[in-house]
């Protein structure tokens, strides 16, 4: 029987396999393990090349050894093992690792805050919340380094999704928040370990995902499950971060914390592009899975609702109403602006 010790003691053996390992290093080289909230698959895409890079150029001052999605703790303790110094970095979104602070449910999906992934960045870069988000995470020890945007979040179901009705009852593995936000539309939120999402949409334990778009539904395996994509979502893009440990940071030498920067943009500017084109094509040219959409007057229904929750959420706290306000404003701003940052 495979023990958690055990575990820690290969798991660098798994990672070298993996290609994630880089030639012997010194001694002295500082070395950090990192968990991203992506399972392998996922992972080649959304973290994977940047961190090879950064082992690449920092070489002997510094590694970091990768895991995948639950390899060291589970994605919901993924906080407060970093909080402790058992892990140094992690890479996801606040709402996917409970983070205590009050920022969190805006990560990963909340409900109409971005049309497309060029609204994240500039939230963050722009308007203010770079700002928010550090003096959230100063305060319990965490250093949050980068944000940045995935996909749009979608529906991808085993039978079709045409109406508002359609959505009853259907069992969904979701982000929390997003979750909260759809369960008075009848949706059933469901959590599960990330790996476990296939089989139990192939069991019938789950009717649904909506935690992506179309191109992870077809990177991770989720397309050879379900049979249907909705083409109307929640969200315009995911919003998720890169992390540390705040001694941990601190303890770099300013130069390596430069570099670690400057490849965490990379990896947002690779996911622009690949998330952009991917669901384009696979919408055109994917063969797994029918397109279906709610007709937009119904949609309206929706997408006023998420108003009634932005002042909710905002009622809970001054942090919270201070990130909600900045939504409005730049959302007022994008419709002002016109085409192309707004269609309606």
């Amino acid at each position: 029987m495979t023990t958690r010790r055990k575990f820690l003691q290969t798991a660098g053996v798994g990672a070298a396999a993996a290609g994630l390992a880089t030639p012997a290093i010194a001694q002295n080289t500082i070395r950090w393990r990192m968990q991203t909230y992506a399972g392998p698959a996922l992972a080649e895409h959304v973290i994977t090349p940047a961190i090879n890079m950064f082992n690449q150029i920092a070489g002997d001052r510094m590694q970091i050894e990768l895991f995948y999605a639950d390899q060291l703790v589970p994605t919901s303790e993924l906080f407060r093992a970093m909080q402790r110094g058992t892990i140094d970095a992690v890479q996801s979104d606040d709402d996917s690792m409970a983070s205590p602070t009050e920022v969190t449910v805006f990560g990963g999906y909340f409900p109409f805050a971005s049309r497309y992934s060029l609204d994240v960045p500039v939230l963050f870069n722009q308007y203010g919340l770079n700002e928010i988000w550090d003096e959230a995470y100063s305060a319990v020890g965490v250093k949050h380094i980068s944000a940045g945007s995935w996909d749009p979040c979608h529906f991808a179901t085993v039978d079709p999704i045409r109406s508002l009705a359609d959505l009853q009852g259907k069992r969904v593995f979701t982000f929390p928040t997003a979750g909260r936000f759809l369960s008075q539309f009848g949706v059933v939120p469901v959590t599960l370990p990330w790996e476990d999402i296939e089989v139990a949409v192939q069991t019938g334990e789950l009717d649904g995902i909506a935690w992506s778009g179309i191109t992870e539904d077809y990177t991770v395996g989720w397309a050879n499950v379900t049979n249907y994509f909705l083409t109307n979502n929640i969200s315009g893009a995911w919003a998720g971060s890169f992390f540390a440990n705040m001694d941990r940071w601190n303890d770099l030498p300013e130069d390596l914390q430069t570099l670690f920067r400057v490849c965490c943009d990379q990896s947002h500017y690779y996911r622009q592009w690949w998330y952009w084109g991917g669901e384009a094509a696979l919408r055109v040219h994917g063969t797994e899975m029918e397109l279906t959409s709610i007709p937009d007057d119904e949609w309206a229904q929706v997408e006023a609702a998420a108003q009634d929750f932005w002042e909710e959420i905002a009622a809970e706290s001054e942090t919270k109403r201070r990130v909600v306000e900045i939504f409005r404003r730049y959302n007022a701003d994008m419709q002002a602006a016109g085409r192309p940052y707004r269609y309606t």
